[in-house]
């Protein structure tokens, strides 16, 4: 897995196999165009890379110029083509073959057409490395394949994403899994943790624990971690900033996980518009906010249970466990607004076995 600018990309062309692809597409042409002199017309930028591999394997004598065109803003190929150098050599009469790293709607391949049209070629044939044919408009015929490829955005080997990536010596493809992050809120002794767990397993997700991150943040002695550490020893709250940098080093972290899970945060409307800017950046969104509701009598109970053993003061005393619900009360109701307003706010009923409540968790995912 890469990351260029604000996007991951996953291994999806091997070099051995395009090597492999090279080799074979040249000696297709060589025993086509035997006793004769093809004039290869590179595309560039995209197909430097290709070019050189091809005629170092291209058994015959040629020759070779070079055409620079432009149909790609992004990730997207925009039908317009811009031409940037233009063929400076006499074609007329010769057997051409056009080099191309990628055809993917064929529009440059039409814009060369035009180009070549003024020129009296003998005639035309094009060389692709690769080609997708979900995505091909044209009814140009391309006369020698390397690859056929889904319509993926692809970047190496000469492929570029806003010009980063054409040195690599594999294709990687864009990773396009649609991920679901999710906010869990809940009362002390709510099973929120608990649920957590259960979710991160079903649907690979990752969990982000805030307080989790500044434990290990602080015990790991990061930039962060003493930052946050500084504040703490002053008894100040830590700045928000420093909670989103953690929360934003746990993002990239964790390229692989489908979705995240935070736990602990946000808990004010301000943080919820810094995880979104934080998302945002990203390509990513916070998909649904979950609140377990459990009734205050029955929490309480669970959590002097809990007091028991878990050695927390503040779940052996029945006043400090109010004032905790009270907190919660007044910084959820605020949030809950935030994020209804967004329709992206649930309430579940958090009473039950485990596993029912998991269930009800999972037919709001499944439903997203």
């Amino acid at each position: 897995m890469i990351k260029l600018h604000d996007k991951y990309f996953k291994p999806f062309i091997s070099a051995f196999e395009i090597d492999t692809a090279i080799a074979k597409m040249a000696e297709e042409i060589s025993a086509d165009y035997q006793d004769k002199v093809p004039v290869f017309v590179a595309v560039l930028n995209g197909a430097f890379m290709f070019v050189a591999d091809f005629v170092r394997k291209y058994p015959g004598d040629c020759e070779i110029c070079f055409v620079k065109l432009a149909s790609y803003e992004g990730t997207t190929s925009t039908d317009r083509v811009q031409k940037l150098i233009g063929i400076n050599q006499d074609l007329n009469g010769r057997e051409v073959i056009v080099l191309e790293d990628i055809v993917d709607t064929g529009t440059t391949l039409l814009a060369l057409q035009q180009i070549f049209s003024k020129h009296n070629v003998k005639n035309v044939k094009v060389a692709a490395l690769f080609y997708k044919p979900e995505a091909y408009k044209q009814s140009i015929q391309i006369q020698y394949i390397g690859m056929e490829i889904p319509n993926r955005f692809i970047v190496g080997f000469g492929l570029d994403y806003d010009g980063l990536g054409r040195n690599l010596p594999q294709v990687y493809q864009l990773k396009e899994n649609r991920m679901i992050n999710l906010v869990l809120f809940g009362k002390p002794g709510a099973g929120k943790g608990t649920q957590a767990q259960f979710l991160k397993e079903k649907y690979n997700l990752k969990h982000i624990s805030t307080g989790d991150v500044f434990r290990d943040n602080i015990k790991s002695s990061t930039a962060l971690g003493k930052l946050a550490q500084s504040y703490i020893d002053k008894g100040d709250l830590v700045p928000d900033e420093v909670t989103i940098q953690m929360l934003q080093d746990e993002v990239e972290k964790n390229p692989e996980a489908a979705g995240f899970i935070f736990d602990g945060f946000p808990r004010t409307t301000a943080q919820a518009e810094a995880l979104d800017n934080l998302l945002k950046q990203r390509g990513m969104q916070v998909d649904a906010t979950i609140a377990l509701e459990v009734d205050d009598e029955a929490l309480i109970k669970r959590l002097l249970e809990r007091g028991k053993t878990s050695g927390r003061s503040d779940d052996q005393d029945e006043h400090k466990i109010r004032n905790r619900f009270d907190e919660y009360n007044q910084k959820t109701a605020l949030l809950a607004s935030y994020y209804r307003n967004q329709n992206k706010f649930y309430s579940i009923d958090g009473i039950g076995e485990v596993n029912e409540i998991t269930v009800r968790l999972s037919d709001v995912i499944e439903n997203l």
